[in-house]
């Protein structure tokens, strides 16, 4: 069994036991990043020395007891939306190409703080706005499952890293269902987490009210590690909850007798691939046979959640990124006539088709004449829709459906289409738009071998739910390695 086999608990296990040391860990995550990083291209940034140096150092605070958790030793790799301190930051945009952060974000802290080896930032959608990471100023990462397909996106990278084996487990952001669909695409389980339990600072910002850091990792196991790692209340961070009890890893129970599943018609109509409904309800089969209680139930509002969700997003982005201007770091043109030309130039050049088409609809419906039309509407839809998942989590403790309407698509298939793109979100958006904790967990794979996820939904707070429905049906089924992973 290689080393790159193991999760990360498991390897966390072997290093305390003084069977593996940290460095043997980074050399075998590096090792696996050279044969494989040519064919997936999971990374932006990989920064051998810092691993092997902060390995080494990881490795004598296991010793003296200054690491005690079950991250410790363990390499990771970063989402490149994450600022860390000393290492290039560029959200896979040529506009922050050499962008190199004084300061790291407050998830990534709580990583070291555990005693993880970073080994560097992960290709991602530029700015996190698209849904297969084709949208990168760096290039495209691949499925590991089938190279010709994309990841999903915004966090592929980060996905096509655990899924790959060229890391143990990863951080990811999710505006819109970037974690839970890349990890349905890719076959590894991710979490997004309710709004405010992981501190958004040192997160480059798309859409500040729906913005949420989390982990993806090979199963439910090492995803309840790295949240309880990672979740703390920051006062850096306006929009942090504090919460009572973070022990994410006490609900690894493998247990839903009784537990009241909801599964919404509306999720499973017209547009979902036969394919991905059949074996996401093989999968609710699973845990009504472990004792859950599962019931179809109407949850209505699910077509007006894209159109929401989209002018927010973009309103927000809008206004988020127009500190991108070439004055104060990143990217600024080279031959340019006076201040406005400066940042007319700057930002043709330095953003991407997608960034600029997000940015120019944004505009657009916070102008004047258009706010209440278009902004003001969506907000209202937004209450609406966080109003009738409070009516369904009244009667259900939580709500099963597809991650993705269908598996990974071809390279190329989507990007042509921008309203096609966007309509993949469907089954994932209205988690952020509610502010609510959501995971995808593999559930099996269509005829082409490609992997499809289930998406479990909790209400706010109860991520503990989540985890412990999600490891009773990983029981069942255990962990697949794609191809890729297999390489020596």
């Amino acid at each position: 069994m290689s080393l790159m086999n193991f999760t990360a608990v498991e390897l966390g296990k072997k290093i305390k036991a003084k069977e593996i040391t940290a460095v043997e860990a980074a050399n075998a995550a590096l090792d696996a990043i050279r044969m494989r990083e040519q064919q997936v291209h999971s990374f932006v940034t990989v920064d051998e020395k810092k691993a092997l140096d902060r390995a080494e150092q990881v490795q004598k605070g296991i010793e003296d007891g200054t690491y005690t958790g079950p991250l410790a030793g363990v390499p990771v790799a970063i989402k490149d939306n994450m600022c860390t301190k000393g290492m290039l930051t560029t959200c896979s945009s040529k506009i922050l190409g050499n962008f190199v952060p004084e300061y790291t974000a407050e998830a990534v802290l709580n990583l070291e703080r555990a005693g993880a080896v970073i080994l560097g930032k992960t290709n991602m959608d530029e700015f996190a706005m698209g849904s297969t990471t084709e949208t990168s100023a760096y290039g495209v990462t691949k499925n590991p499952w089938n190279t010709e397909h994309v990841p999903g996106g915004s966090s592929g990278g980060s996905c096509a890293a655990v899924a790959a084996e060229e890391c143990f487990y990863a951080l990811g952001s999710d505006t819109g269902g970037s974690i839970r669909q890349p990890s349905s695409f890719c076959g590894v389980t991710g979490i997004k987490p309710t709004y405010g339990t992981v501190s958004r600072y040192g997160l480059i910002a798309y859409g500040s009210s729906l913005d949420q850091i989390g982990p993806i990792a090979k199963d439910v196991t090492d995803c309840a590690a790295v949240l309880e790692a990672i979740a703390s209340y920051d006062s850096k961070d306006s929009t942090s909850v504090k919460r009572d009890a973070y022990d994410f890893t006490a609900a690894l129970v493998d247990d839903v007798k009784g537990m009241k599943i909801g599964i919404p018609r509306d999720y499973f109509g017209e547009g979902l691939d036969s394919e991905v409904k059949e074996a996401v309800l093989s999968a609710a089969k699973e845990l009504e046979n472990k004792g859950a209680i599962v019931e179809e139930f109407d949850l209505s509002l699910v077509e007006y959640a894209i159109p929401a969700y989209y002018v927010i997003a973009c309103a927000e982005a809008s206004s988020n990124l127009a500190r991108f201007d070439g004055v104060k770091y990143g990217y600024r043109t080279q031959d340019y006539q006076g201040l406005h030309n400066m940042y007319k130039k700057t930002r043709s050049e330095g953003f991407g088709a997608e960034v600029k088409r997000r940015i120019m609809l944004g505009s657009f419906v916070l102008s004047s004449g258009y706010y209440d039309a278009y902004y003001l509407k969506a907000l209202r839809t937004k209450a609406l829709i966080k109003q009738a998942f409070d009516k369904a989590f009244e009667k259900y403790d939580l709500i099963l459906g597809p991650a993705a309407p269908t598996s990974a698509p071809r390279i190329g298939e989507s990007l042509s289409d921008p309203i096609k793109m966007y309509l993949g979100d469907i089954y994932t958006i209205s988690v952020n738009l509610a502010g609510l904790p959501g995971i995808s967990v593999p559930c099996g794979t269509d005829s082409n071998g490609l992997p499809i996820g289930m998406q479990l939904i909790g209400d706010c707070f109860e991520e503990k739910k989540l985890i412990r429905a999600a490891y009773a049906y990983e029981q069942t089924r255990g962990y697949r390695h794609c191809p890729i992973a297999e390489w020596r």
